[in-house]
C-alpha cells in the first residue's frame, strides 16, 4: 500500500466472463438478497457435503467465512518516521493492527526485512518490535502481518527458490505467532506472473503444514482497485491462489487513489461502494471458475476494504469524516469481512507547523479531526477480531507486586531508586521494560499517575521468554573528570556527575548539573543523551 497511485479508468476488470458465469454472479446492489436458485443450490451442496469429502471442505469453507465476526485493524506502517507507538492502541476500542511491510532484504532476496531496513532481530533490537507487540497482545489487540506493499520487492518477486520462499513465510509467522497474513499486492509484485505462482505455491503448502500441526493460516490478498473493478492483474493473482489451493480468507481492496476512474460527480464513500461492489461480483466469478461456488453472503464475508483516510496521493481525492461514516454504514449494512484504513500512523489533525496538508503526510491527516478518529468511525459494527492461528495471548495485565527481576533473564538493568538515567535509557522493572522520557533519578517506573506527563518513564513491554541481558554501553575509566563546584567550565565541556556525562552550554563555574533535571532551561548543563553516549562507549565521538 503506502501507497497505491491511481487506478485508471482504462484498467481491464476480471476477464470477461461466459454467459453462465454471468447469469451466476450477482448483481452490482444485490447486497445480501439471495435468488430462488441460489437457495436452492446451496441445499443441494449440504446435501452433497454428507457424500463428498472435497465439497464438504468447500461448503465449511463458505460457511466459516460467513460465522466469522467481520473485523477492524489499522494498518501500521512499522519502519515510518517518526516511530508510530502502535502498543498503545491496547488502551483504544480498535485494539488490533496490520503491521507493514516484510519485504526482501537489500542483500538477500529470500530473507524477510521490515520494509528493507531491519531485519526481523534488528526489528527486535532497533525498534523493540516483539516486545510492543507482546504489550499490545497484553493488551487484549491481535496482529497481522502484511507482506509487500508499493516501495520494496515481496518476497516471492525475487526468491526463486521454493524452499527458500516457503521458509522466509514461515519464519515470519512463527516469530509473531500470527494466525493472519497480509498479501499487500502492487507494481512489480502484482504484474510478474511467475511471481505470483510461486507465492501461491509457497502459501498453499504453508497452510497445509500448519493445519497438519493443528493450526490455521488465514489468508488476505491486498489488491488495487477502481470503482468498475479489480485489475486483470488483481483477479490474476486470485486465480493463482485458487489453482494452488489456498484457502483465502478474503480480497481486501484499496478503495483510493482512484485517480481518473473516479466518477467526479461522486463522493470518495460511494466510488469506494462502487468498487467494492464490482470486486464482489468478479471474486464470484473466479470461485465459480475454478468450482468453489460461494453463496452471496460467503462472497460478501471474504471482501474487505481500505480507504486512504484523509488527503489521499490524488490531490482532489480527500476521503472526510463524511465519507468515512457513509463508507461505514454501508458496508456494515452489506456485510463485508474486514474494514481496514491507511493508516494508524496517520489518524490525527496534522500540527500548525505542517503548511500544505494537500500534500500527504505519512503522520497525519490532512484534515481538521478535533477529537474524532477515522479507527473509530470506520469500526463500528465490525466486532470481530483478526484470527489467531495459536493459543491465545493472555490478556491480564501484569501484576507488579507478584514480578520478581532476576538480572540473569532481565534485558536491561534492573530500576535502582539511588541511580540515574539518561533520556532513552531503558531499564527493567517488575519483569516489564521501560524507557526514560528524560534525565531521571529517584521516579518509580511503574508508580500510579492519571496523566503521563507526570511520569519520567514510557512503558515499553514485557520482559520476552528466553531474554538474556543485553550488553550495556560504558564510559572507559577517566574518559570525563567529576564536576568539582570549584572548577570553571567552558561551553562544550564534558563532566561526570553521579556518574551521567553533561555537557556545558556555555560558560559555568559553581552550578552544579544535578539542578538540569529541575530546571533544564536555565541550567548551563545539559546531560549527554543515551545516542551519544552509545556513541562514545563503542568508541566515536
Amino acid at each position: 500500500m503506502a501507497r497505491k497511485k491511481g487506478v485508471e479508468a482504462a484498467v481491464a476488470s476480471a476477464p470477461a466472463a461466459s454467459a453462465t458465469e454471468r447469469a451466476q454472479a450477482p448483481e452490482a446492489d444485490s447486497g445480501r438478497r439471495l435468488s430462488p436458485w441460489r437457495v436452492i443450490g446451496a441445499g443441494l451442496v449440504a446435501v452433497i457435503v454428507v457424500t463428498g469429502g472435497v465439497v464438504g471442505f468447500q461448503w465449511w469453507s463458505a460457511k466459516a467465512a460467513v460465522d466469522q465476526k467481520p473485523w477492524f485493524a489499522s494498518y501500521v506502517d512499522v519502519t515510518a518516521t517518526p516511530r508510530f507507538a502502535f502498543e498503545n492502541l491496547g488502551t483504544t476500542t480498535t485494539k488490533d493492527a496490520v503491521l507493514s511491510f516484510v519485504v526482501s532484504s537489500k542483500d538477500e532476496a529470500c530473507e524477510p526485512s521490515w520494509g528493507a531496513a531491519y531485519s526481523l532481530d534488528e526489528a527486535r533490537g532497533s525498534l523493540d518490535l516483539d516486545r510492543r507487540i507482546a504489550r499490545l497482545q497484553q493488551q487484549g489487540g491481535t496482529v497481522a502481518v502484511s507482506f509487500g506493499g508499493l516501495n520494496n520487492d515481496e518476497l516471492a518477486v525475487n526468491c526463486d527458490d521454493p524452499s527458500k520462499l516457503k521458509a522466509a513465510y514461515a519464519s515470519v509467522v512463527d516469530r509473531y505467532k500470527i494466525g493472519t497474513i497480509d498479501l499487500d499486492l502492487e507494481g512489480e509484485g502484482l504484474q510478474d506472473a511467475d511471481a505470483n505462482a510461486r507465492r501461491a505455491t509457497a502459501i498453499a503448502a504453508l497452510q497445509k503444514e500448519r493445519r497438519a500441526d493443528g493450526k490455521s493460516l488465514a489468508v488476505w490478498l491486498t489488491l488495487p482497485v477502481a470503482p468498475s473493478g479489480m485489475t486483470s492483474a488483481g483477479t490474476d493473482a486470485i486465480t493463482a491462489m485458487l489453482d494452488a489451493k489456498v484457502d483465502i480468507a478474503g480480497v481486501n481492496v484499496m478503495t483510493m487513489d482512484f485517480g481518473s476512474s473516479k466518477e467526479a460527480k461522486k463522493s470518495m464513500a460511494q466510488n469506494a461502494e462502487a468498487a467494492v461492489t464490482a470486486a464482489q461480483r468478479q471474486l464470484g466469478i473466479l470461485y465459480d471458475r475454478a468450482k468453489l461456488h460461494q453463496s452471496d453472503p460467503s462472497l460478501w464475508a471474504k471482501v474487505g476494504a481500505t480507504p486512504m483516510i484523509g488527503q489521499n496521493d490524488v490531490e482532489d481525492e480527500v476521503f472526510t469524516f463524511a465519507d468515512a461514516a457513509a463508507f461505514n454504514k454501508w458496508a456494515v449494512s452489506t456485510g463485508i469481512g474486514r474494514m481496514s484504513m491507511w493508516s494508524a500512523n496517520r489518524d490525527k489533525t496534522c500540527g500548525s507547523n505542517y503548511v500544505d496538508t494537500s500534500v500527504v503526510s505519512d503522520a497525519c491527516s490532512g484534515v481538521s479531526q478535533g477529537k474524532k478518529t477515522f479507527a473509530a468511525t470506520l469500526a463500528k459494527g465490525f466486532d470481530g477480531h483478526i484470527s489467531l492461528g495459536e493459543a491465545a495471548v493472555t490478556t491480564a495485565e501484569p501484576v507488579a507486586t507478584a514480578a520478581a527481576d532476576d538480572p540473569a533473564t532481565s534485558p536491561y538493568p534492573i530500576w535502582k531508586t539511588s541511580s540515574s538515567y539518561l533520556k532513552g535509557t531503558k531499564i527493567v522493572w517488575h519483569r516489564n521494560v521501560y524507557q526514560a522520557k528524560w534525565w531521571t533519578k529517584g521516579d518509580m517506573p511503574d508508580d500510579p499517575v492519571l496523566n503521563s506527563w507526570e511520569t519520567p518513564w514510557e512503558l515499553v513491554g514485557p520482559v520476552l521468554p528466553g531474554e538474556t541481558p543485553i550488553p550495556q554501553p560504558t564510559l572507559p575509566a577517566g574518559t570525563y573528570p567529576n564536576w568539582s563546584g570549584t572548577a570553571a567550565y567552558d561551553k562544550g565541556q564534558r563532566v561526570l556527575f553521579d556518574g551521567t556525562p553533561y555537557e556545558a552550554k556555555w560558560w559555568t563555574q559553581g552550578d552544579s548539573p544535578e539542578a538540569a533535571s529541575a530546571d533544564p532551561d536555565s541550567s548551563p548543563w545539559s546531560p549527554l543523551t543515551q545516542d551519544e553516549l552509545d556513541k562514545l562507549a563503542g568508541g566515536s565521538s
